[in-house]
């Protein structure tokens, strides 16, 4: 018997978090959020490291044309 009390509370509780379809920060809905913060992560993940591109020889000096 003392476990219905308890049961109830525990169901209670697990009903009191957000829904994905509340309305959440900057206007998008709470699983919107979510699904945007892990595609950041995602494409954060997939970043290649800053590195200067590789600089090209200068081109050989072409003759002058002779008279």
């Amino acid at each position: 018997m003392r476990a219905v009390p308890i049961l109830i509370a525990l169901l209670c509780l697990t009903a009191c978090g957000k829904q994905d379809n509340a309305p959440g920060p900057g206007g998008v809905s709470v699983g919107e959020a979510k699904a945007l913060d892990e595609a950041a992560e995602m494409l954060e993940g997939q970043r290649l490291p800053v590195t200067p591109p590789p600089t090209q020889a200068a081109p050989a000096p072409t003759p002058a044309p002779t008279r």
